[in-house]
């Protein structure tokens, strides 16, 4: 219903060919030079100037910069945005403004505007302005001039490695996570439609090696709140996981696919159901979400809880419960390392709420009423679809939504204890996904939907 706004390797390509000729120009002149003094024709530094503007180097730099864009789109605009959002709306949970710029008795102002009257006079009183947004970037600041502190008696090299691994796979998480049609990483190009036959795979491989982190960061610390933490971090994180692959599985049953661009393809149509012997009944102003399945209803409501689990959201955040593990696992990270592990836990949440949106909210296909619809010149006697807004909003509106929902329900129930947690996932969750693959089996058996 919507088309993609951002062509993530034709731009990557283009900005490496131009950088890489630019680089190639002081070759060129020199070329020109040794020609004029006599070298003998193309010029000794032909062959390093094609290396350079050849395919191959072009094609590996571009490589480089789709990652790092796809990376600063995901970690350094969308993670200070969701900060943002949280501290907001906690606090209007709480009935408090939040973060703003408060200019205080305004001696600022004053210092500045003192010789005016006119305009100096009403700054003379406390005032609030602002939306607080660059207060996220002035913490980031803040923790990067805070001394970075290593225990005596912690194991170094895996107390440094920790946090590292922790970072790269939720990174990872990030490269193997398509937002549009033409925005994305992993994947190849297949009569002309982007696929990535393992592609849900391989995010649920990234999700499975941060709890591995968590754990060698809490033993690694040297210290018995560390070590607690990192042992309830990791067994709610492992026995969670569980649950996770088995409520993808009833999807996976259903639609035949692992790939999430065919999964939003298979979403981007009008709802149809499929009543075995009784035909099919078409929903033409709704699309066929997998969230609308009454099949997958029990999945939906597993994955939603498994992805704020595995983000250690309240009410799971035991693991970094301050009130009972003074800090968790983290207690003994200090510095941009403290921020580095605090950080990455909204961008899981990003990369779960991403999740989410592609296997049971359709991805980044648009509505239908966002759609212009003109005369095919091409094809005479059809419509051609104009989409208002491209494919990168609207996914992107569906992971902030689905956030706004992680937020909502942190802050507004109590946090439950490790054992809760670990009965919740083991006793009540992992039965619940079993009966709905069962449920899915007989469904795609029977073709009822």
């Amino acid at each position: 219903m919507s088309g993609a706004l951002i062509d993530l390797w034709g731009w990557s390509h283009a900005l490496a060919q131009f950088s890489l000729w630019l680089g190639s120009l002081p070759l060129e002149a020199g070329n020109w030079v040794a020609l004029q003094t006599g070298a003998a024709a193309p010029g000794p530094l032909t062959g390093l100037i094609g290396f350079i503007t050849g395919e191959g180097l072009t094609n590996f730099v571009a490589v480089i910069v789709a990652i790092n864009i796809l990376l600063l789109w995901a970690t350094l605009l969308h993670l200070l945005i969701v900060m943002w959002i949280e501290r907001k709306m906690y606090s209007r949970l709480q009935d408090r403004r939040g973060i703003m710029l408060g200019l205080g008795s305004s001696d600022f102002l004053r210092r500045i505007l003192g010789p005016i009257p006119l305009i100096g006079r009403p700054f003379r009183r406390p005032s609030h302005l602002g939306t607080g947004f660059l207060q996220t970037v002035a913490d980031g600041v803040k923790l990067f001039q805070k001394e970075v502190i290593t225990p005596t008696n912690a194991d170094k090299w895996m107390f440094h490695v920790a946090p590292v691994m922790i970072a790269s796979s939720t990174l990872f998480l990030f490269v193997a996570i398509p937002w549009s049609d033409g925005f994305w990483l992993m994947g190849s190009m297949d009569k002309g439609v982007p696929v990535n036959p393992w592609g849900i795979l391989v995010i649920l491989g990234a999700f499975s090696i941060a709890p591995l982190g968590i754990l060698i960061a809490g033993w690694a610390s040297n210290n018995k709140y560390t070590l607690l933490g990192g042992m309830r971090a990791a067994a709610q994180l492992m026995s969670y996981e569980i649950p996770l692959v088995l409520s993808i599985i009833a999807l996976v049953v259903l639609s035949g696919s692992l790939d999430p661009f065919e999964l939003v393809r298979q979403q981007s149509v009008p709802l149809t159901y499929a009543l075995g012997p009784f035909g099919r009944v078409t929903v033409p102003f709704l699309p066929n979400w997998y969230i609308f399945n009454p099949v997958l209803w029990i999945a939906f409501v597993v994955l939603f809880i498994t992805v704020i689990a595995e983000a250690e959201r309240i009410p799971f955040d035991i693991p970094e419960a301050e009130a009972e593990l003074v800090e968790g696992w983290t207690t003994e990270y200090s510095g941009m390392r403290f921020g580095l592990v605090f950080g990455f836990k909204w961008l899981r949440a990003i990369a779960g709420a991403a999740l989410i949106a592609i296997l049971f909210l359709g991805g980044w296909s648009g509505p239908v009423f966002a759609t212009v619809w003109a005369p095919n010149l091409a094809a005479p006697g059809t419509l051609y679809g104009i989409p208002l807004l491209p494919q990168e909003f609207w996914f992107t509106l569906k992971i902030y939504v689905i956030f706004v929902v992680f937020v909502w329900i942190g802050w507004s129930v109590p946090r439950i204890r490790i054992d809760q947690i670990l009965n919740l996932g083991w006793k009540q969750l992992i039965p619940l996904s079993i009966f709905n693959i069962l449920l899915a089996t007989l469904a795609r058996g029977f073709g009822w939907f």
